[in-house]
């Protein structure tokens, strides 16, 4: 579980393919203190670590046939920067959202508006195959960010971005055409599931 409070950006720093996983080492400055079987999101997909170099502040992290399909971890090259956080701590205050870590699916931007001060990012997924939708006010995660949706229609949304996020996430290495990953809000996702059933059980 996560907040969406992104913690810092990490580096790719080497992709090993096997089979069908890919294996991503990355250098992040708290490298040193991570441990095996440790949870962290990137860019909001959760992936455990599998080994790690304390010295060197590197780790490794290893993805599946299906993560690298639901996912934007297959555009990942080395020197891609990459949102970061550990899971969730139960002794202090909870910021942001409840994020999973569970990629609902991508998305793309398709426009990036500065609005002297803060930026406008605009995004459009596959409204088929979203198992949720977007509502202005709500909560998104996007590449791990918890943020709250500011236009919202079908297959499109958008939010607002502070300096501070967009400095310390890779918020400000996005274009329009750039995939990111979006989790939808789980309580969204729940209430339509309910919807979905009651509706078919009035049929």
């Amino acid at each position: 579980m996560f907040t969406g409070i992104i913690e810092t950006t990490a580096r790719v720093v080497k992709i090993e393919k096997e089979n069908t996983n890919y294996h991503f080492t990355l250098e992040v400055p708290f490298g040193d203190e991570l441990a095996i079987d440790q949870s962290m999101a990137h860019d909001g997909c959760c992936l455990t670590v599998v080994k790690v170099d304390k010295e060197k502040k590197q780790y490794v992290v290893t993805a599946m046939d299906e993560t690298m399909l639901k996912t934007n971890l297959g555009t990942w090259q080395v020197g891609t920067e990459v949102n970061v956080e550990r899971s969730m701590r139960m002794d202090g205050r909870f910021d942001g959202h409840i994020v999973q870590g569970h990629v609902d699916q991508t998305a793309t931007c398709t426009k990036v508006v500065d609005d002297n001060g803060s930026w406008r990012f605009y995004f459009e997924y596959d409204q088929k195959n979203a198992p949720s939708i977007t509502v202005p006010k709500g909560s998104i995660s996007i590449n791990g960010v918890s943020l709250t949706v500011v236009d919202s229609e079908p297959g499109m949304f958008s939010v607002a971005i502070i300096p501070y996020t967009y400095k310390v996430t890779n918020f400000h290495n996005f274009k329009p055409g750039t995939v990111v990953n979006i989790e939808f809000d789980v309580f969204g996702k729940y209430v339509q599931r309910l919807l979905e059933q009651y509706l078919a059980a009035r049929k």
